[in-house]
């Protein structure tokens, strides 16, 4: 192992006896290790940390200053052991921030996504996009809280789904319409009989018997949503994955607006059931969406007009 990969092992001991979990950090340091290691640098440098930070060339201006916000945060603990480290300061990058503005799905579009998976020539790869695209536009999970789901962690008996160490380290328990228990426990049994057979805990796994890996998630996506021939809806606003729990929030809403129902007690639900802090988090989705806002108006305007 080499100096620079030693001095990363124990820079990541360090932080997760604080607690931290650094799963993406982890990956694009062992990234930048090897960018180091092929150009020849023995140790990290803010020339080196830029020009890694900037890849790709037409990659986004706030995923270069996370990539560098990352690195920063290694070449400092890096420098206490090794003077010659430099440190990028922290307005090298700056992170301006920028809300995606959201695609919300139609049915349609999310049973197009699941066809396009039928081009894998893998049977189990198939049903795995299938049924994970499936859980996430029906539950409006987080793609790493699926992608660490457990075998275990699926009750088809009571119908449940526990979500373990969301963000913010909570935990919680979501309760699953029947449609969505009969699917994943279709999978669980095909996942089963995968030969060989897997050893991962995962509930989600790959052709190798693997837990699915949150870059190969992402790239598979964008295949899938070239496959189902979903069109940006504007500049801003392109299908992305993370979209589909977008879709699961304003649909929640929207049915509650039209519904008649007491939508500040469904917004409550709404944030305990996406692993919300508080429902502060979830009023954004209020904003994100002009039919869902022209609902709240109109809401708005006949509660005054009562006399």
């Amino acid at each position: 192992m080499s100096r620079l990969r030693q001095s990363l092992a124990d820079y990541l001991t360090l932080r997760r006896a604080l607690g931290y979990r650094l799963e993406r950090p982890e990956k694009l340091l062992g990234q930048f290790i090897s960018y180091l290691e092929g150009v020849g640098a023995e140790t990290v440098t803010i020339e080196r940390a830029l020009a890694w930070a900037c890849l790709p060339s037409d990659g986004n201006a706030n995923w270069w200053a996370h990539r560098l916000s990352v690195v920063r945060v290694f070449a400092a603990y890096l420098h206490t052991v090794d003077p010659a480290a430099e440190v990028p300061p922290p307005d090298l990058l700056p992170w301006r921030p920028c809300r995606a503005q959201p695609y919300i799905y139609s049915d349609d579009e999310v049973t197009a996504l699941m066809a396009a998976a039928a081009m894998f020539p893998s049977p189990l790869r198939v049903a795995t996009y299938q049924t994970l695209i499936g859980l996430l536009a029906c539950t409006g999970i987080r793609v790493g809280e699926a992608i660490r789901l457990d075998r275990d962690d699926f009750d088809p008996g009571g119908g449940l789904l526990t979500v373990r160490f969301g963000k913010f380290g909570k935990t919680r328990e979501l309760p699953l319409h029947r449609t969505a228990v009969a699917a994943i426990d279709r999978y669980r049994r095909q996942r089963d009989r995968h030969q060989p057979p897997a050893t991962s805990p995962a509930l989600f796994i790959s052709p190798a018997g693997t837990r699915l890996l949150y870059c190969n998630v992402h790239a598979t996506f964008r295949q899938l949503r070239t496959r189902a021939e979903l069109a940006p809806g504007s500049g801003p606003c392109r299908p992305r994955i993370h979209d589909l729990r977008h879709s699961f929030a304003v649909r929640t809403l929207l049915e509650a607006y039209r519904d008649g129902h007491d939508v500040q007690h469904r917004l409550a639900l709404l944030s305990t059931y996406l692993g919300h802090v508080n429902p502060g988090a979830t009023y954004w989705y209020l904003s994100a969406v002009p039919e869902l806002m022209s609902l709240a108006a109109q809401r708005l305007e006949q509660q005054q007009s009562r006399p």
